[in-house]
C-alpha cells in the first residue's frame, strides 16, 4: 500500500497536521497503535495558548469549534503551602488567554473534522526504512506495511520515526508524576474541593523543592491531580500501582505532614493512581535534513510538563502543515522552512522548561501570572 503523506500518531499533533493538510486539499493518512479513539483516558485539562496552540486550531478552521468545549471559570489559579495557607490567589475575571479545554474533548473535534478513513486505528509501527530518493516504509505489528513519499512522526517520546533522523533517545529527568482522580469532589470531599478553586491549584513545600503537586478541576466535579516525587525509578518499582489503597498511602507517605485537604488528594481516590515518569530529550535535539522524513511535538522535543507540550506539537503541526502547502510540489523546501523555525522553537521551550523541575512558590506565581 501507498500513502503520500504518512503520519505516525493520533495525537493532537498527528491530527492537527491532518486537519490542516485537508483544509488545503492534501490527502494524508494518520496510523495509530491503539484500537479506537476510546481506548483509553485522553488526560485532563489543558490551557490552549494564544501564541500557539489557538494559531494552530485556527488553521485547522476549528475556532468556533475549540470556543465550544471550553470551560468556563477555569483559569482560576490557587498556590498553597504545605498547610494549606493561601500563598497567591486570582480568579478567572474573562481576561485571561489560555483558556482550558479537556484533552479527550479536543482530540474529538479534531477527529470529527477529518474525512472517514484518516485515521487507521490498530496499527502499531513496527519498524520503519528508508527505500530512497525520499520514500519510506513503515512496518506495522499486524504485518501490514505501507509506503510513502513523505512520512512523520507524530509518535512521542518512544518515537518509531526518530531513528530515520537522530540517535537521541529520551532520558529520566530524575521525578515522576502520579495522576490521581476524585469523583464528585464537591460532595465527598468538599475541603480538597474548596482548596481546589475553580480552577487550578498548586502547593508547594516551601522547605523542599522537588516535591509539589497541581490539581484541576475539570468537568463533571471532578478533581484531577499531579503529585511530584522526586524519585529513581527503581524505587516506584517497588509500589504496586495496581492495588489502589496501597499505592495511595504508599505515595501519601511522602507528603506525611501536609494538611489533610491536600493529602486527600491522594489518600481520597477510589480509581487506581496512575504512574508517569518524567522523560527529555536533550535541549536543542536537532537533526540533518534526510528527505523524506520530519518529526513534530514529543518526537521532536520532548521535555517536562510545564503546560507547553500540546501547545508546541499543534503549532509544529500547524506550521508544518501550512509549510507543505505553500510548497506543494517541492516537498523537501517545505520540509527545511519547518524545520529552520522549529529547532530555535523548540531549544527555547525546553530550556525554559528545565527551569520548572523544582521551582519555588515565587516561580509557580510567575508561572501562573505570565
Amino acid at each position: 500500500m501507498h500513502t503520500p503523506v504518512t503520519i505516525i500518531g493520533a495525537g493532537l499533533g498527528g491530527l492537527v497536521l491532518a486537519r490542516v493538510l485537508h483544509v488545503h486539499g492534501i490527502p494524508a493518512v494518520v496510523y495509530e497503535a491503539e484500537p479506537s479513539p476510546t481506548a483509553r483516558s485522553q488526560g485532563g485539562l489543558l490551557d490552549i495558548h494564544a501564541h500557539s496552540g489557538q494559531p494552530a486550531l485556527e488553521a485547522a478552521a476549528l475556532t468556533d469549534e475549540f470556543r465550544g468545549i471550553v470551560l468556563e471559570g477555569r483559569q482560576a489559579t490557587r498556590l498553597l503551602d504545605r498547610n494549606g495557607t493561601v500563598l497567591f490567589s486570582k480568579a478567572d475575571d474573562g481576561t485571561g488567554t489560555s483558556p482550558e479545554v479537556q484533552r479527550g474533548d479536543l482530540r474529538q473535534i479534531l477527529l470529527d473534522a477529518l474525512p472517514t478513513g484518516t485515521v487507521m486505528w490498530g496499527h502499531k509501527a513496527a519498524g520503519v526504512r528508508a527505500l530512497g530518493e525520499g520514500r519510506h516504509e513503515v512496518a506495522f505489528a499486524d504485518g501490514s506495511t505501507v509506503t510513502t513519499d513523505l512520512l512523520v512522526g507524530a509518535d512521542g517520546a518512544w518515537s518509531r520515526v526518530r531513528p530515520l533522523l537522530s540517535d537521541a533517545s529520551p532520558e529520566y529527568v530524575g521525578r515522576s508524576f502520579v495522576e490521581t482522580c476524585l469523583h464528585d469532589a464537591d460532595t465527598r470531599h468538599p475541603a480538597t474541593a474548596k482548596a481546589v478553586g475553580g480552577g487550578t491549584l498548586a502547593a508547594v513545600d516551601p522547605d523542599e523543592r522537588g516535591k509539589w503537586l497541581v490539581a484541576h478541576r475539570e468537568k463533571d466535579d471532578t478533581l484531577r491531580t499531579y503529585i511530584t516525587l522526586a524519585k529513581p525509578q527503581d524505587w516506584f518499582a517497588t509500589v504496586d500501582f495496581t492495588d489502589t489503597a496501597a499505592a495511595a498511602a504508599r505515595i501519601a507517605q511522602e507528603y506525611d505532614g501536609w494538611a489533610p485537604e491536600l493529602t486527600a488528594l491522594i489518600t481520597g481516590i477510589d480509581t487506581a493512581p496512575v504512574l508517569r515518569p518524567l522523560h527529555a530529550l536533550p535541549v536543542g535535539h536537532r537533526w540533518d535534513r534526510i528527505p523524506g522524513v520530519t518529526l513534530l511535538g514529543d518526537a521532536a522535543h520532548l521535555s517536562p510538563p510545564d503546560g507547553e507540550g500540546a501547545n508546541l506539537a499543534m503549532q509544529d503541526a500547524a506550521e508544518l502543515g501550512t509549510a507543505l502547502a505553500a510548497h506543494p510540489d517541492a516537498i523537501e523546501t517545505a520540509l527545511t522552512t519547518y524545520e529552520q523555525a522549529l529547532f530555535p522553537r523548540s531549544a527555547t521551550a525546553a530550556a525554559a522548561s528545565e527551569v520548572t523541575h523544582n521551582p519555588t512558590p515565587q516561580e509557580f506565581i510567575s508561572f501562573f501570572t505570565r
